[in-house]
């Protein structure tokens, strides 16, 4: 489909650069405006001490496939961006090993069911029970019958202690950043079902091995500048007209015929629009933090690992930057969803965190400094039956894009991407 409508994108996160590709790709000139110094949203570059990190240490999934699709039409490599590493969960308590599930590298289900099989830390009764939960979600479709928390679905299945503790609360932690006890097990569903129920490589991990803005955002940038669009950062948009000649911007003197409203959610009410027009408020939502405590070590510095699970402790991941990114003795630990840490100061949130880490890695040297990059509204609080709302509007030439619009998944680049692609393609179709 061919169009010349030209568009505004507002907000150069991944989902409103998804929308803006789609848009390139089917020949409609796009302008994008974005408030921040770089492309990426709530996913992108910082400059930290002359290094090039994140504003939270994020990773992706095999089953990420229509951001992996983006990322190559915009000519980026998977894996100039990503270091891809089969499904493995490898958990320390303090020093010793609580659990490890590694899968091997077999069609699946095998891969999941041997992997459970062979996990070292649980008894053959925990094995056996994680695998029939695991074969019972696949028998019913990964549908319940009635959406729950994690913490209420893991009670029905009679998961033990061990298991919640090692296996499924970093899982969900790591996929939907909510606690169990609050957690929609559905969306958790449908996470597995895409990944240790698809094709085994859907269950690889992806850990960017270049900074957030570059994976994707910034060759998207490109991509669009090439087919005669325009990418402005540092353009933040508070207002939108609307007459017989189209939309118009504060920020622009264009008439636009479309707009798509990229912004963050919690952002959605700070946009003024025309008299009886309204957004979501979402006035009732809840929201999630991420707090990364990057520790940088003497050079040479190594984990036995790029990717460590921690519990017991304030931080639940620890990366290895220096295996991953080449930025030598770089760690990233990384603290999810809500808890006591918010209250802290971020020294003390930091000082915290590198004593967890002294006591998981004893042979480790002590920090040469530690840097805690806190995003207070990261994600939504994905709750069990939570109303999200669609991409149309009660106009058709303004859409929404975002992670927090209807979707199977929680709030993470794929999901920011595929809402990007479907706000564009409801415009495409008009």
């Amino acid at each position: 489909m061919k169009t010349s409508r030209r568009t505004a994108v507002i907000g150069g996160g991944y989902a409103g650069m998804a929308a803006a590709m789609t848009l390139s790709t089917a020949g409609c000139p796009v302008d994008v405006y974005e408030a921040g110094p770089v492309l990426g949203g709530r996913a992108r570059r910082i400059e930290v001490d002359g290094l090039a990190l994140d504003n939270g240490q994020h990773m992706a999934i095999g089953a990420y496939g229509t951001l992996l699709g983006l990322m190559q039409e915009a000519g980026v490599a998977e894996a100039d961006a990503f270091v891809r590493l089969p499904l493995e969960l490898d958990v320390l308590d303090g020093p010793e090993r609580a659990m490890r599930l590694a899968c091997p590298r077999l069609p699946a289900p095998w891969h999941t069911l041997l992997g459970l099989l062979r996990a070292k830390g649980l008894s053959w009764a925990e094995r056996t029970s994680a695998i029939r939960t695991m074969s019972l979600a696949r028998l019913q479709g990964w549908r319940l019958k009635q959406d729950c928390s994690v913490a209420d679905w893991l009670a029905q299945q009679r998961q033990s202690t061990k298991l919640v503790r090692c296996l499924w609360e970093p899982l969900t932690l790591a996929a939907l950043n909510t606690p169990i006890a609050s957690a929609s097990a559905q969306i958790l569903l449908n996470v597995l079902r895409d990944s240790l129920a698809a094709d085994r490589a859907a269950s690889d991990f992806l850990i960017p091995r270049c900074d957030l803005s570059a994976v994707f955002p910034e060759a998207a940038g490109r991509y669009i500048s090439a087919r005669g669009g325009q990418v402005q950062c540092g353009a933040m948009v508070r207002h939108l007209r609307r007459d017989k000649h189209g939309w118009q911007l504060d920020r622009s003197e264009a008439n636009y015929e479309q707009i798509v409203v990229a912004l963050p959610p919690h952002r959605l009410n700070m946009l003024t629009l025309p008299d009886g027009m309204s957004l979501p408020t979402l006035a009732d939502w809840h929201w999630q933090p991420i707090c990364t405590v990057y520790l940088r070590y003497p050079a040479g510095t190594r984990l036995p690992r790029p990717m460590q699970g921690m519990v017991g402790t304030t931080a639940q991941w620890l990366f290895d930057r220096g295996q991953l990114c080449n930025q030598d003795g770089l760690m990233a630990a990384v603290v999810s969803a809500e808890g006591p840490h918010q209250q802290w100061e971020q020294r003390r949130l930091a000082e915290v965190v590198a004593a967890e880490v002294a006591r998981s890695f004893p042979a480790l040297p002590a920090p040469l400094w530690q840097r805690v990059v806190a995003e207070k509204r990261a994600t939504f609080d994905c709750r069990p039956g939570l109303l999200r709302p669609g991409n149309a509007t009660s106009l058709s030439s303004l859409v929404l894009a975002g992670d927090y619009t209807a979707g199977d998944y929680p709030a993470t680049l794929e999901g920011a991407v595929r809402s990007g692609v479907a706000a564009a393609q409801i415009l495409l179709n008009r």
